[in-house]
């Protein structure tokens, strides 16, 4: 997306008097009306050149028509800053403008950069309002100068009609460069609010792929490694007593670890987008009677229930009920060990509900040291959210822990 701000042509030509070190409204307005003088007072004599002899002011006159041309150019200098200021000076200059020579109608281009100057800054009725009272005021005034002047009625009406279709058409030129404007703001500000949310979509697109990427390590990382430093321990114990048994254990960590890496490699596979569909290889509850086989050959004291009759389930719900079962045997395995395990698996019309018992720890076993709960559990509530589901998970009374899942059969919003 081009997200260049949108600019005007006051803003380019602001940038091009910024290069020569003028700053501020005033300091560019002045530089402004300085340029305006100098082109209007050439503007002016060759005007007053090709006119007829008897319509050019007489020699006296002359120079103090281009005094007030050239004041009435140097009062824009502060139309930004001074408005009101600006606008009467201009107004009064036109008016000894037209007392100095009243059949000669000689305007500057002051008027029309006020009266524009009003309808960009001004709102629209107010500003209708301001260039009217200031037509009504240089049209009436020039035409009672040019009378007690002596102009005749042509030249009355003339000024009249200048000061009518100077003011009016400016202000509402004004009016229009200041929708203009806003309409350009209102598109940069749409563009820049399309980035924010653009960037804001990206950036919950990658956190949600860092906690998946975090789960799927958690899950199969710390089910494989926990059930290799349980075997890693065994053959320790078995080198000197079993050598026969510490092999086949030493055998075991060799296969597990293969198993290991090609889980690893797969989630990275699926994780990188190489395969067709993220889920279709990942294991669910169908699978959960290896999960509890691979257990039982670890050791562990397991036993599984299965109630009710199958349903399919959608993907990632059947994938979340597969990687509850296996962290809830890894916690045991790491913080009861040695306790029996009850897995029981309850089919639902409504989805599936999912109980993993463990009691507590055996005599003789302690805890593995140096694990840190918590995150296993976090992981758990995380994938049960996802589905819509629920999860809950506290001790027992025979000083063990219950986890229980349950999830719906039909896709939910958090599952989306």
């Amino acid at each position: 997306m081009d997200t260049t701000p949108v600019t005007s042509t006051g803003t380019w030509w602001d940038t091009r008097l910024s290069r020569f070190g003028l700053h501020g409204p005033l300091a560019r307005d002045t530089a402004s009306a300085v340029v305006l003088a100098a082109l209007m007072l050439l503007g002016v004599v060759a005007t007053l050149a090709v006119v007829p002899a008897q319509d050019v002011p007489p020699a006296t006159v002359v120079p103090w028509l281009l005094v007030l041309v050239v004041v009435q150019c140097l009062a824009l200098s502060f139309r930004r800053v001074a408005l009101a200021a600006s606008l009467v000076a201009v107004v009064a200059t036109q008016l000894a403008l037209v007392a100095l020579s009243p059949e000669l109608s000689l305007r500057a281009v002051a008027a029309f950069v006020v009266a524009a100057t009003i309808g960009t800054r001004l709102p629209a009725r107010r500003a209708l309002s301001v260039a009217g009272g200031a037509a009504l005021v240089e049209g009436m005034g020039g035409a009672v100068v040019a009378v007690l002047r002596g102009a005749g009625a042509d030249a009355v009406v003339q000024h009249v009609t200048s000061a009518l279709l100077v003011w009016g058409a400016s202000v509402l030129a004004g009016l229009y460069l200041a929708a203009r404007r806003e309409q350009l703001w209102l598109l940069q500000e749409r563009a820049a609010r399309m980035e924010r949310e653009r960037d804001a979509r990206v950036e919950s697109a990658i956190a949600d792929e860092r906690a998946r990427l975090a789960r799927e390590l958690h899950d199969v990382a710390a089910h494989h490694l926990s059930g290799m430093v349980v075997q890693a321990a065994a053959v320790e114990r078995l080198v000197d007593r079993d050598p026969q048994a510490a092999r086949e254990g030493a055998a075991w960590l060799r296969d597990q670890g293969r198993e290991t890496l090609d889980s690893l490699r797969q989630m990275v596979g699926l994780l990188r987008g190489d395969e067709g569909d993220p889920l279709s290889a990942v294991p669910g509850v169908s699978a959960l009677g290896d999960l509890v086989r691979a257990a039982r050959e670890l050791g562990d004291d397991v036993r599984v229930e299965e109630v009710g009759t199958p349903s399919p389930l959608p993907p990632l719900a059947d994938v979340s009920v597969y990687r509850v079962a296996q962290q809830s045997l890894t916690n045991a395995r790491q913080h009861a060990p040695g306790a029996p395990v009850k897995v029981r698996v309850v089919h639902e019309p409504a989805g599936v509900v999912l109980e993993v018992d463990n009691g507590p720890a055996a005599p003789g076993h302690t805890p593995a040291a140096g694990v840190r709960g918590g995150t296993g559990l976090a992981v758990m509530r995380e994938r049960a959210a996802l589905v819509g589901g629920s999860l809950e998970a506290g001790p027992t009374d025979d000083g063990g822990w219950c986890v229980r899942l349950h999830v719906p059969a039909t896709e939910s919003e958090g599952g989306r």
